[in-house]
């Protein structure tokens, strides 16, 4: 497992520590899921599902981490997830794919920005020229929050109930 950690502490003062998530998280990873609320793992996997199956945790954390990486957060030096967020690059390493879930009961603290964040830090460090989400245009939140960070809404080729949002990094 990487070593590598980061520590965000949010505009509501949640100090959080991030890291990549690998196969020994499974066990964390459907912990954080069991807290997600419906309508959050809708938005997550853009299907209705009640719960996250050891499949998809798999798919998440077994796989090639220099094209998909899985990261989660803690709260503090705990090992309580509260969050996780995945970038997964285009196979030219020109685009990414960005998704960040919350905890139901650590939304609202500033933990969705600064996940956000890392990721763009991340997709820059990898070289990557432009960052993208495919959202559900009910998730008025999360497009609101992606659109402050800069991501331009365009409507997703002949699909009118979600949104791609990407935002350019070479600027």
């Amino acid at each position: 497992m990487s070593e590598e950690k980061w520590n965000i502490t949010t505009r509501e003062g949640l100090q959080v520590t991030v890291r990549p998530a690998d196969l020994e998280d499974e066990g964390l990873m459907i912990e954080l899921f069991d807290h997600v609320s419906p309508q959050d793992l809708r938005f997550r996997f853009l299907s209705a599902i009640k719960h996250v199956s050891r499949k998809q945790i798999a798919d998440l954390i077994g796989v090639d981490h220099n094209a998909i990486e899985s990261y989660l957060a803690f709260i503090g030096g705990s090992e309580i997830p509260v969050a996780t967020a995945v970038l997964a690059c285009d196979h030219k390493k020109k685009r990414g794919e960005v998704a960040v879930t919350v905890r139901s009961d650590f939304k609202g603290h500033g933990l969705g920005w600064g996940l956000l964040n890392l990721m763009v830090q991340e997709a820059r460090l990898r070289g990557l020229e432009k960052i993208e989400s495919v959202e559900d245009r009910s998730n008025y939140d999360t497009i609101e929050l992606e659109e402050n960070m800069g991501f331009k809404a365009e409507p997703c080729p002949d699909d009118p109930v979600h949104l791609l949002l990407s935002k350019s990094l070479t600027a």
